[in-house]
């Protein structure tokens, strides 16, 4: 059986088993059961750091020069924007129709502590490593990036049979990273079952009733995103037809799903986008860790849902300037919030902010922000691997159309 097919299985045997148990059996999950799907995240964040500096120093040294790097890099940032935007535009549509919280009366004096977003030049000089063995230690994976491509470049710098050594000993060691992701992902069906268990049984349907048309919308949202912008990109520029193209993102999507992990589902997303999508090393080993870091058209969307469901709720009518202002506050939170925990939440709240929507509706939203990172997080590496296929396809161009003129 397909390994997709059977992480599928165990997702819908999750959802069974938890509604079935409920809440009662909390204790009996949370002591035997839960530490299981914790045991199977950790084996993925085992390698994520591997992963992400060995692949990245090998692309680094394939891609030949540096010109190339950054005429993949200015595409990548700027495509990685313009997906973001419409993301926020389907959040609006989407929610325009249903209207979520339409009539819903909800009093709350709860509060949600949102950490202050940073701005823009402190993620620039955070993503510089003081003590790159710290970075790599936290899993802080800008600094990572930023520093396997400085070791990518002095190889390239160096030359010669010192270079060539090099470049084997950072090639072995994303294939024995790659091989170790295969058997890590062979238990997959048994940590996507204990991982999703709990959320299930501590949450039920009682809970999320009466916010059930927000995550309706931000589901319905997430497909229509998947299917209208990515499949298009994958099929417009390699020429993969829809089937193709999430089936071979299927095994990264499940993941992202489960975990809410964009960096847990990397391993996996490279693995898969190369051997599955065709993508090349040198394309995604740049593409989809500066992706996970940055792309966030799933939580855009999300912004997009319940910036309508707060004023809703609160009986307050957007304008389309409003609007406006949300979707261009939302593009560029997504890379100043760029690697920060609690993502989702912090770009919410700069949104709610921007516009003076009730910053209290944070509180309607944060109870079940764990179901709705769920599909923002899976929306969001699919997006990494759309964009993949795209600027492989581009540097294929661009490489033909030099050799033309070569000749």
């Amino acid at each position: 059986m397909n390994l997709s097919v059977k992480i599928f299985i165990s997702l819908v045997l999750a959802v069974i088993v938890g509604l079935i148990a409920g809440e009662p059996a909390l204790p009996f999950i949370n002591w035997w059961i839960a530490p299981i799907g914790t045991i199977f995240i950790n084996l993925i964040k085992m390698m994520i750091v591997p992963v992400v500096l060995c692949s990245l120093v090998v692309g680094m040294t394939s891609l030949g020069d540096t010109s190339k790097l950054g005429r993949i890099g200015v595409k990548t940032i700027l495509l990685y924007l313009v997906t973001t935007a419409i993301a926020i535009v389907i959040g609006f549509g989407v929610a325009g129709l249903a209207h979520p919280g339409l009539g819903l009366q909800m009093t709350t004096d709860a509060v949600v502590k949102v950490k202050e977003a940073p701005s823009i030049m402190q993620v620039f000089v955070a993503m510089i490593p003081a003590n790159p063995v710290q970075s790599m230690a936290k899993a802080d994976i800008l600094p990572v990036i930023v520093f396997a491509l400085f070791i990518g470049v002095g190889i390239l710098k160096v030359g010669g049979e010192r270079a060539d050594i090099l470049i084997k000993f950072f090639d072995a060691c994303a294939e024995v990273s790659y091989k170790i992701i295969g058997i890590v992902m062979s238990f997959a069906p048994i940590g996507v079952f204990a991982l999703l268990l709990p959320v299930v049984a501590k949450n039920g349907p009682s809970v999320l009733l009466p916010l059930i048309s927000v995550i309706a919308c931000v589901a319905v949202g997430c497909v229509i995103h998947a299917v209208g912008v990515y499949s298009t990109l994958a099929k417009v520029w390699g020429s993969h037809t829809p089937v193709q193209f999430f089936r071979g993102m299927s095994e990264a999507m499940l993941i992202a799903f489960t975990t809410c992990s964009s960096a847990a589902a990397l391993p996996v997303n490279m693995k898969n986008s190369q051997e599955k999508l065709g993508v090349s090393r040198d394309v995604s080993s740049f593409v989809l860790p500066l992706g996970a870091t940055i792309n966030m058209d799933g939580t855009a969307l999300y912004m997009g849902v319940c910036s309508l469901f707060i004023a809703n709720v609160f009986g307050i009518d957007l304008t389309y300037g409003q609007m406006a202002m949300i979707v261009l506050t939302g593009t560029l939170a997504s890379i100043g919030t760029a690697g920060v925990p609690g993502a989702g939440l912090i770009m919410l709240a700069m949104v709610l902010q921007s516009v003076n929507l009730p910053m209290e509706g944070l509180a309607l939203v944060a109870g079940i922000d764990r179901v709705l990172d769920m599909f923002r997080t899976c929306l969001n590496i699919t997006g990494d691997g759309a964009v993949a296929i795209v600027m492989d396809q581009e540097e294929k161009n661009y490489a033909a159309k030099k050799a033309k003129a070569a000749a």
